[in-house]
């Protein structure tokens, strides 16, 4: 996965090539249609029932159906990509393996269309664009592809999906969400830290000793954010759910040079869906007779989690 197995210089060189596209500006103008389907899904909902499973009918179209648009593509596939990342990451060997080949050939296929047939995207910029003088290669440019088919999906849905668990639970921090808006930013940062998905995989570049263990070049190195977010060297009441937290230096989206190259867009989709619940769904609680189903791995994530309301 480019850039994010790369050690420098060469990271560098292909983090700089996709900054731009997922800047603080660029997520900016994305944000309309990232509303607008928020908003869509939400209302269908809200017609036609008064419960749902928020990973099926929110949590994982709105995040696939993003990245879709991101790649200039319409949501006719979105059940195909949201079955793809689940046995992708969350799959037994024999699923990942087949869902590897599958999304492999996907983003050759598609690398192969856009330079026949450029298009706005994300895609037709990474097979016209040039690195120290030469356009990148086809394993680059797949590379590139899994990263964002991997980072862009699971990852945001499972975060709303921790979100809404957490609010559900927990009404009257609902309800303050619900009546000052203003206050969701700094919450979707503390949930971010509270309920962090991710385990980061490292390898150790040369031998050390770490707190009296000792690490071997080579060695493959499990780096859970979710541990260094309960510090209580970093965050005072580290256990403690604090949505009005400031200066949360949390390290969900991981930390350094490698620091998740989507975390502007993240953040907006993750606030952005919980802006837009909030807004149109009224209270509502984990359903009677039912809990959220949750699964390890390298993504943390949600089976399901049945909502209902009033």
């Amino acid at each position: 996965m480019i850039p994010l197995e790369l050690d420098p210089p060469a990271h560098g060189v292909f983090r700089s090539l996709l900054n731009p596209l997922l800047s603080p500006k660029r997520v900016m103008a994305l944000e309309p249609a990232v509303r607008e389907r928020a908003i869509a899904l939400i209302d269908m909902i809200s017609a036609s029932s008064t419960s749902c499973d928020v990973m099926k009918d929110f949590a994982f179209p709105f995040a696939v159906s993003i990245f879709l648009r991101f790649l200039g593509l319409s949501d006719e596939r979105l059940d195909t990509f949201v079955g793809w990342a689940k046995d992708l990451l969350h799959g037994d060997g024999i699923k990942r393996t087949a869902a590897a080949r599958t999304i492999v050939a996907f983003i050759d296929d598609l690398a192969a269309m856009r330079r026949k047939e450029p298009a706005d995207d994300f895609m037709t910029f990474v097979v016209q664009a040039d690195v120290e003088g030469r356009q990148l290669t086809d394993e680059e440019v797949r590379g590139i592809g899994v990263l964002l088919f991997v980072a862009g999906l699971d990852t945001v849905a499972t975060a709303i999906g921790f979100d809404l668990a957490y609010l559900a639970r927990n009404p009257k921090d609902q309800e303050l969400l619900r009546s000052e808006p203003d206050r969701i930013v700094l919450a979707a940062e503390e949930l971010l830290r509270a309920y962090s998905t991710v385990q980061i995989i490292r390898v150790a570049t040369k031998d050390i000793d770490f707190e009296g263990a000792p690490i071997r070049k080579g060695d493959y190195i499990s780096c859970p954010t979710m541990i260094a977010n309960r510090d209580p060297a970093e965050f005072e009441c580290p256990n403690t759910i604090d949505l009005a937290r400031e200066d949360n230096r949390h390290t969900a989206f991981a930390y350094g040079p490698h620091r998740c190259l989507g975390s502007h867009l993240a953040r907006r989709e993750i606030v952005i869906g919980l802006e837009e619940w909030l807004s149109r769904i009224p209270d509502f609680r984990i359903k009677e007779g039912t809990a959220p189903i949750t699964y390890g791995g390298h993504v943390f994530g949600i089976e399901n989690l049945m909502l209902d309301w009033s």
